[in-house]
């Protein structure tokens, strides 16, 4: 199922995506800049070239160092300069929050595509029965006597119709629209090609009156061996998801989890699994861990620089610093999660998606960073097995 750790990498994976955009919002603003001083060509009046050219690099320059400072220069007085910086200004500060809501948007999609995976990888047994059912009737319209085996007893598989007949199951696959419509070419062609050749599916059909266990086990086989093995069908799972290979252990565990349910002694009105234990209490983390870091992305700047005063901090790597800023950030705000957890967590994440030299660094500006924070009051936990330093 889906962990905190994952959250945490989709919410890197958003903060990076739109420190990125920063770049492209800051070159879009000097364009505007640009266009402001751009001599008009319609215009019947001459103008001064050289004078718009100097005013478009004045304007670009006050630009700039309101970028890098957040303040412009009050000497300056030719008004259409002030102006136009201003615009500027006004102009990229539109685009960074549009930014900021896109990517938390598409951070939060991402996740919720998982659960979409999950519901549609459920799906391949109600897709399966109705390729029975379609060749079965296919075979009462022929003259002679069908060869092969019987594989209408899949179709009555208890852990099969168990789920296909369960409410929760029918409402979420209804409200999330998740349908393979005609797209089944793929699974058309591995029912036929590998699971109708596959022996455990054979002597599962061989069976005259199989038990609830032995549903199971045939369930649980073609999951674990065709569903989430079969090459072309991982191929078509990376088209519809590009995060497959991230994904594909949480859909995975989910639909595993399910299967075994499902497979007990289940109660009619049995719910499916949501993405995670506390799916609303998680989102909640990871919807404020994003807006969080970003809000007081100046504040833990600072902080970073004079925590590596011997180091120049431009030179610091970009996931690095975004991986120290969320650190800085839940160890902040998330009061019942232990320093040692967090710091623990970001040191794991670095290893898969910064540096080989990031573990080191992370660990070490942490380390000292939640010592000074703690020592100044400005981290305080509280909750069960943690020390309420209010």
């Amino acid at each position: 199922m889906l962990n905190r750790r994952t959250l945490r990498i989709k919410a890197m994976q958003a903060i990076y995506a739109y420190k990125q955009a920063e770049g492209s919002d800051y070159l879009l603003a000097l364009d505007q800049i640009s266009e402001e001083f751009a001599p008009n060509l319609n215009s019947m009046e001459v103008q001064d070239k050289k004078l718009l050219e100097g005013k478009k690099q004045m304007a670009q320059l006050h630009f700039k160092e309101w970028f890098e400072t957040s303040q412009m220069e009050s000497e300056e007085t030719d008004q259409e300069i002030i102006s136009a910086v201003n615009r500027a200004v006004v102009y990229y500060k539109n685009l960074l929050s549009k930014d900021k809501k896109y990517y938390g948007n598409q951070m939060l999609n991402a996740v919720e595509r998982i659960y979409d995976h999950y519901l549609s990888t459920l799906q391949i047994l109600e897709v399966l029965v109705n390729l029975i059912a379609e060749e079965e009737e296919k075979k009462e319209k022929r003259f002679t006597v069908a060869k092969g085996p019987d594989v209408k007893r899949f179709t009555n598989n208890s852990v099969v119709q168990r789920l296909l007949q369960n409410k929760s199951y029918q409402q979420h696959i209804i409200r999330r629209n998740i349908s393979w419509g005609s797209d089944i070419s793929e699974i058309r062609s591995i029912y036929k090609n590998v699971l109708k050749q596959d022996e455990v599916f054979l002597n599962y059909l061989s069976l005259s009156a199989p038990t609830l266990e032995e549903d199971l086990v045939v369930v649980q086989h073609i999951f674990k061996n065709i569903i989430f093995k079969e090459k072309n069908l991982q191929s078509l799972f990376e088209e519809q998801d590009l995060n497959w290979v991230e994904n594909k252990s949480i859909v995975k565990s989910l639909a595993n989890k399910t299967i075994k349910i499902f497979g007990e002694e289940a109660e009619e009105d049995q719910v499916l699994l949501d993405l995670s234990a506390n799916w609303e209490e998680d989102r909640a983390f990871f919807e404020e861990l994003y807006k969080q870091t970003l809000e007081d992305d100046e504040r833990y700047e600072e902080l970073i620089s004079s925590s590596v005063k011997n180091w120049d901090v431009e030179r610091v790597a970009l996931l690095d610093k975004i991986i120290l800023k969320m650190a800085l950030c839940e160890m902040q705000i998330f009061r019942s999660i232990p320093v040692k957890v967090t710091i623990n967590e970001y040191i794991e994440i670095s290893k898969l998606y910064s540096t080989p030299k990031s573990k080191q660094f992370i660990n070490g500006v942490l380390d000292k960073m939640a010592q000074e924070l703690t020592t100044k009051g400005e981290i305080r936990k509280s909750g069960r097995g943690l020390i309420d330093n209010k």
